[in-house]
């Protein structure tokens, strides 16, 4: 496994990624620092699943991930996506980890503002890194009390025919494919939440599963004109952003709704994301 990327490497490298923006979009820092972190978007994505049942045709799952409730992260824009998310009214909502970011006394208001999300078949997360990098244990506690179930390593039905199964974080070798699967019904299409994207290249192999939704990355926070994202977290290089097919096996990546240090979005606006599942013969 690699190493954890240390935060003064981090900060130097993205800054250092800011710089080019700022010197090919004059004003780059300002907007990146000001403007595009709270400036939430709604992303609608098709993905179309073959053998999908076609009571499923039209379903719809929202994503948010990443959120990293903390310093520079308000709870306002936690709020804001919480709204977003429910203004879509999909039949389920799922959450992709990293809800904190360096302490676990901030997840109280974040599953507080969480719990008020609602969908018919449920509202389910993972946990990410920085989940175990605090307190796994007290972030599910508290996201369980206020009605969100976070699944580590199992699975379960939401609507017929459709099985959620997660994985616990694969950075810190927390992961188990099988056991996420064991109980998933021959025939049955399933989700699968694994917070790091570049987990999909197992998953894929397996092949036991439709689709597979992921965070992360924050799409690199700074997407840089013709060069792309300059920095990018381990286990995010392969896939950062958006929608891809991996063997048999779809993935979808979100670029996440909150930040790290250092504080900035540039070209890579936060987002909500909902997926709509589609019939692909």
């Amino acid at each position: 496994m690699t190493p954890r990327l240390s935060r003064r490497r981090f900060l130097r490298l993205a800054l250092s990624g800011l710089g080019t923006a700022a010197a090919l979009c004059g004003g780059g820092p300002a907007y990146a620092f000001l403007v595009e972190p709270g400036w939430l978007a709604l992303r609608r994505v098709r993905v179309g699943l073959p053998g999908l049942p076609p009571h499923l045709d039209g379903f719809r799952v929202a994503f948010l991930s990443d959120l990293h409730r903390g310093d520079s992260v308000p709870l306002s824009h936690i709020a804001r996506a919480v709204d977003l998310a429910g203004e879509t009214q999909a039949d389920l909502i799922l959450l992709g980890g990293d809800y904190i970011t360096g302490s676990a006394a901030f997840i109280s208001s974040c599953a507080e503002e969480l719990g008020r999300l609602y969908a018919p078949a449920g509202v389910y997360g993972c946990l990410g890194n920085h989940d175990h990098w605090t307190d796994p244990e007290i972030v599910a506690g508290e996201l369980a009390e206020r009605g969100v179930r976070v699944l580590r390593n199992e699975g379960l039905e939401v609507a017929p025919g459709l099985w959620l199964a997660a994985v616990d974080d694969v950075w810190e070798r927390q992961a188990d494919l099988d056991a996420a699967l064991a109980k998933a019904p021959v025939g049955a299409k399933v989700v699968l939440l694994a917070h790091e994207p570049d987990f999909a290249d197992v998953v894929a192999a397996d092949g036991r599963v439709a689709l597979q939704l992921s965070g992360h990355s924050h799409g690199g926070q700074a997407c840089l004109p013709l060069l792309g994202p300059p920095v990018l977290p381990y286990l995010a290089r392969r896939y950062p952003a958006g929608l891809y097919r991996v063997g048999p096996m779809q993935l979808y990546v979100t670029r996440g709704v909150g930040v790290v240090t250092p504080p900035v979005r540039f070209n890579c606006r936060p987002e909500v994301a909902v997926l709509t599942l589609a019939c692909e013969t």
